[in-house]
């Protein structure tokens, strides 16, 4: 299967929104396929008919169309059930894929006793050595089979393009459940039905799936009668995501979902420069667009241990992508948010946003009416200011007026800039002020100055 141009897959379920530990698996498929000018397939995972839903899968491709990971061909799972039917079809033909009939409380005693005797809790196979009268009996009772797929018992082995070689041994494992009671198919069979036939190369996800990897090519080895060395998909397991503690996300997923990361007003390129760089060798930067990331992508990168996802990194990264924002760039959503006066003011006021709609606060206290901070021990000073405030303001101005209201007063520091700062803008932190004063005006600011509103 394997060749020259990668072809990956992406493979969602539609059962919740799209989180970060989803978007990294993601983002490294998109990123590994466009660098090698490959194919990237989103396969929607959903057979699970009873969590899935549309509007579950419409978010999902809402939120990968909004980081930049578009994809070339999509389809649906639930469209294939005849592929998977012949499949298990083939499987039951070579007696690979046998029906069992214990129930989940008989299966659950089973483990149990197994754990009492010091034994491993695997699958018995009990099933194999029922009779036909036994099986006519327990189908008397209604009961309807789930069905195993029977393992060799043999190591499997691959090289893994990130943990190195590795080698499950099918022996220590229960022979996995392929198809439910109910008929329904569970991840596995359909999984590796849709990779036989999308021609998928690469196959890139968590390493939660180390284990099921073992299962998988034996799946694989028996749809495909055999394989010759390299026929396979080339396995890439990724350490999974922790919080900046250290301790499992999978608890926090629902507030880190794309949109709420969306409605806080995170950049979509924040997140991708996070998830794209923690848990490599790379330093954790702000990338301004994926061809950046996916020119330094590279599977010897990344690290066995886990990765962490820390919030405030993200916040860190996502401010830095707003002070490196050209004009260009941000113009159009400017206009959206009604805060587009120029060239001149974006370039003063993006070192000061945190969030880009922060914009718009900044271009009001510049351009509306409003009244500033005046202490009542400061009013006489800011008065004294007004008056000497030239009416031609040039980028010379601040300087030269602030030297010569030291000189008049006494003040210095703090106590000369923090008053003129805050009944200018209203703030106590801000963009460079010889800049502000010019943007206001002689008018503007002389008003301010003076407790007015202007």
């Amino acid at each position: 299967m394997p060749s020259a141009v990668p072809t990956v897959r992406f493979a969602p379920s539609p059962t919740g929104k799209l989180h970060v530990g989803n978007v990294r698996t993601a983002l490294m498929n998109y990123l590994f396929a466009r660098e090698a000018d490959g194919t990237m397939i989103l396969r929607i995972d959903d057979t699970d008919t009873a969590r899935s839903t549309k509007d579950y899968e419409d978010g999902l491709k809402v939120d990968l169309k909004w980081l930049g990971l578009n994809w070339d061909s999509t389809f649906n799972q639930l469209d294939r059930i005849e592929k998977y039917d012949e499949a298990a079809q083939k499987l039951k033909e070579q007696g690979l894929l046998y029906p069992c009939y214990e129930t989940s409380e008989e299966l659950d005693r089973q483990r149990k006793l197994q754990r009492a005797q010091s034994k491993p809790p695997v699958y018995n196979r009990a099933a194999l050595e029922l009779s036909a009268e036994q099986i006519a009996a327990y189908e008397a009772e209604g009961r309807s089979p789930h069905w195993r797929f029977k393992l060799s018992g043999q190591p499997v082995s691959w090289i893994d393009l990130v943990r190195g070689e590795q080698k499950i041994e099918t022996a220590s494992l229960s022979d996995p459940v392929l198809i439910r009671a109910d008929g329904s198919y569970l991840y596995t069979l359909p999984s590796v039905v849709d990779d036989i036939d999308y021609n998928i190369t690469h196959i890139i996800r968590g390493e939660d799936h180390v284990t099921n990897s073992g299962a998988q090519i034996e799946v694989f080895q028996a749809l495909l009668n055999g394989y010759k060395e390299g026929a396979l998909p080339v396995f890439a397991h990724t350490p999974l995501l922790v919080g900046a503690d250290g301790k499992s996300l999978s608890k926090r997923l629902g507030s880190l979902s794309m949109d709420e990361l969306r409605e806080q007003g995170i950049e979509p390129m924040a997140i991708n420069s996070l998830l794209a760089k923690i848990g490599t060798s790379d330093p954790v930067e702000p990338r301004q667009d994926i061809d950046a990331l996916k020119r330094e992508f590279a599977f010897e990168k990344i690290g066995r241990a886990p990765a962490r996802f820390d919030e405030k990194e993200l916040d860190n990264l996502n401010a830095k992508l707003l002070h490196s924002m050209s004009y260009v760039d941000a113009q159009l959503r400017l206009r959206e948010l009604g805060a587009d006066q120029g060239e001149k003011v974006w370039d003063l006021l993006r070192a000061n946003l945190e969030k880009f709609d922060d914009v718009a606060s900044w271009t009001t206290m510049l351009s509306a009416p409003m009244a500033g901070q005046i202490s009542q021990e400061d009013a006489q000073f800011c008065a004294a200011a007004a008056a000497s405030l030239p009416d031609v303001l040039t980028d010379q101005t601040w300087s030269e007026w602030t030297g010569q209201l030291k000189s008049e007063t006494g003040r210095k520091g703090k106590t000369l800039f923090m008053p003129l700062r805050l009944a200018l803008t209203g703030r106590a932190r801000g963009p460079a002020m010889d800049q502000v004063l010019i943007i206001l005006g002689a008018d503007k600011a002389k008003g301010r100055l003076n407790g007015e509103v202007a």
